[in-house]
């Protein structure tokens, strides 16, 4: 039985595919995402082997979506699109799979076989984007989108990953480890990511340093980690 996820903005683009694999018993939909934030929670909550996901979604895109996923979680992934003939290429040169709205049947059976005989997941560093322009997070029981411009720092602590910038407090699903990889916060801490355009001033400590952002608050930099952050800023 292959376990699979259906995300797309678009209601009627997930029933087509739904609908599809209504006619296939090996294959178990575990759920329906509309959204690139919801499909992170979801992956992550039931690690679907396979998942089917649009690239044109707005806000976070299916490329972004997987860029997100650590190496070690991702499921193998078919892209649903329509016409475009770049990302076309794309897929065709490195073998990846992916199906064209509107969904041709024998296409998508075929798209099926193919997972089948490999369910794997493929490696997408070739496509995929390095670096995210936006974080998926929530606050209590909203959804919400933050620009990674706007990020001051980032903690982990046993309540899980905060993320604190510009517009306040949020949370994401995201681990220290992707967010460290995919975006330009600087690791000045186990537990803290610091964004270096937010430092007001930097106070050497006998433990390391503490810096100041420009709203104020105070993130810790462990020794281990000062002689970067200085050379970071030009000091020597």
């Amino acid at each position: 039985m292959i376990s699979c996820l259906i995300i797309d903005d678009e209601p009627f683009a997930r029933q087509e595919v739904a609908d599809l694999l209504d006619k296939h018993p090996d294959i178990r939909v575990l759920g329906q995402c509309s959204n690139a934030i919801e499909a992170l929670q979801q992956i992550n909550l039931v690690k679907p082997d396979l998942i089917f996901v649009d690239i044109q979604m707005p806000r976070i895109n299916g490329m972004e979506l997987l860029a997100m996923l650590n190496p070690e979680q991702m499921p193998r992934a078919v892209f649903i699109t329509a016409f475009d003939e770049y990302a076309i290429k794309a897929f065709d040169n490195n073998a990846f799979d992916y199906l064209l709205k509107p969904i041709d049947e024998k296409r998508f059976n075929q798209t099926l076989d193919k997972v089948r005989a490999n369910i794997a997941p493929q490696r997408m560093s070739q496509i995929l984007p390095t670096q995210l322009a936006h974080l998926p997070c929530y606050s209590g029981n909203k959804l919400k989108v933050v620009a990674t411009a706007d990020v001051e720092f980032i903690v982990s602590d046993i309540g899980g990953i905060h993320v604190c910038s510009n517009k306040g407090l949020s949370h994401t699903q995201l681990t220290l480890k992707v967010l460290e990889q995919k975006t330009a916060l600087f690791r000045c801490h186990k537990q803290y990511l610091l964004a270096p355009s937010a430092i007001s001033e930097i106070e050497i400590t006998d433990s390391g340093a503490e810096v100041t952002t420009h709203s104020g608050a105070k993130v810790p930099v462990s020794r281990r980690y000062l002689k970067e952050l200085k050379l970071l800023l030009g000091f020597q």
